[in-house]
């Protein structure tokens, strides 16, 4: 069987573009740390009463690093009291802020605008990521994962001041 001139420079090119995706993988493991998200924990989404997402919210650790814990549901992120319906998150400039984020009845998306926060919530996983905010701004907190008939209006804000 003959392989046409065309058709080798096809099968050259194919070979060359995995072989060069296979590469970045393996030097992005290897040298950079770069890994796959994983959860950070594992909960019962009907008892969120005997964990930390029992009081979702804002807990200042020390100077300007905070612990924000909330809950994704049915097009809304519930953030804690006092924060406002859509929620309201303020940190000051240079704040570094580590989300713990759950989802308690389907897979919700939470995507935080001009940030490379980008998480896929799972009902029953606790998914979390660092963020500073260097720059002062409305930064949108967005569900990016259809979620629903409501999936437009679920959204947060966080106002770095």
């Amino acid at each position: 069987m003959e392989i046409n001139r065309i058709e080798r420079y096809w099968l050259l090119a194919v070979t060359t573009v995995l072989g060069a995706f296979a590469a970045a993988t393996i030097v992005a493991l290897a040298f950079f740390g770069i890994r796959l998200p994983s959860p950070v924990d594992r909960i019962d989404p009907r008892n969120l009463e005997q964990t930390e997402f029992a009081r979702p919210g804002i807990r200042q650790l020390s100077g300007n690093r905070y612990e924000a814990y909330i809950v994704a549901k049915s097009w809304a992120f519930e953030a804690g009291p006092g924060l406002g319906n859509p929620p309201t998150l303020r940190f000051p400039v240079g704040s570094e802020v580590t989300f713990y984020v759950t989802s308690v009845d389907v897979m919700h998306g939470f995507q935080i605008e001009d940030h490379t926060a980008n998480l896929e919530l799972v009902p029953g996983q606790i998914a979390r990521t660092t963020v500073r905010f260097n720059r002062p701004g409305k930064y949108s907190i967005i569900c990016n994962h259809y979620c629903g008939a409501g999936h437009h209006v679920m959204y947060a804000t966080i106002q770095v001041e």
